[in-house]
């Protein structure tokens, strides 16, 4: 069947399978650990560190003094994922590129199974970026190493040879746009259910338990627990007129 995109294998200068197979060409040359290492972190592994720090974000979110929003913040990030992935159904099907490896038999595939599968976009590149694009509006340093997990993510993908370059980049720039034209629209809608539900039961999942006040009350009753020392050190004038007499 013909495909929107024209087949990367058309000229020895195209730049897409070139890259592609400079990155599939280091997995020939590495052991057999490290390429069973890659094809788990490409499939599994980086989609649960993602997921750790999400759960991170959100721990966080519920101590900041305006959780509600921040929480509303975290909670878009899986919401963005999932709109991402539904809107690669349509572009997937109008694209229709195959794998790489169906037209270039010489690449080296590490993930079996993907063959009946398309290449553009990539969903675990969208998947991955749109985490990082999503947390990032709410917290920069999880942001920023969600983002140095979504670049990995890319570059396992060709390593194991499921992916051109173009597919990664793909997969980025559709979750970035959904994150961010959709966020507006999102919070609108996130940020007031997250002030309603810390008013309620769930309140513990929006906002954290604030600390105890007993600390204040004891810093208050120490002086006057000093006082009372003070006044027995200088002595009572009228305990000292009852001795007397």
């Amino acid at each position: 069947m013909p495909t929107l995109l024209a087949d990367a294998g058309a000229g020895s200068g195209d730049p897409d399978l070139g890259l592609l197979k400079a990155v599939n060409s280091l997995a020939a040359d590495a052991p057999g650990w490290l390429d069973s290492l890659v094809a788990w972190t490409a499939e599994y592994g980086i989609l649960i560190g993602l997921a750790a720090i999400g759960l991170t974000a959100w721990l966080s979110a519920r101590r900041r003094p305006d959780a509600p929003v921040a929480v509303a913040g975290v909670l878009w990030a899986p919401i963005a994922v999932a709109i991402s992935e539904l809107a690669n159904l349509p572009i997937s099907a109008i694209v229709n590129r195959p794998r790489p490896f169906v037209d270039h038999p010489e690449i080296d595939v590490l993930v079996p199974g993907k063959e009946d599968t398309l290449s553009f976009v990539s969903d675990h590149s969208a998947m991955s970026m749109g985490i990082a694009v999503a947390l990032f509006l709410v917290n920069r340093k999880l942001g920023a190493a969600a983002g140095a997990l979504a670049l990995l993510q890319g570059f396992c993908r060709m390593y194991v040879g499921v992916h051109y370059p173009t597919d990664v980049i793909g997969g980025y720039a559709l979750a970035t746009a959904v994150v961010l034209l959709l966020a507006p629209i999102a919070m609108a809608v996130l940020v007031p259910l997250c002030h309603a539900l810390s008013r309620t039961a769930l309140r513990p999942l929006v906002v954290a338990k604030a600390p105890a006040a007993a600390g204040g009350r004891r810093r208050s009753a120490a002086p006057t627990g000093g006082r009372a020392a003070r006044l027995r050190r200088r002595g009572d004038p009228d305990r000292d007129s009852d001795l007397a007499a």
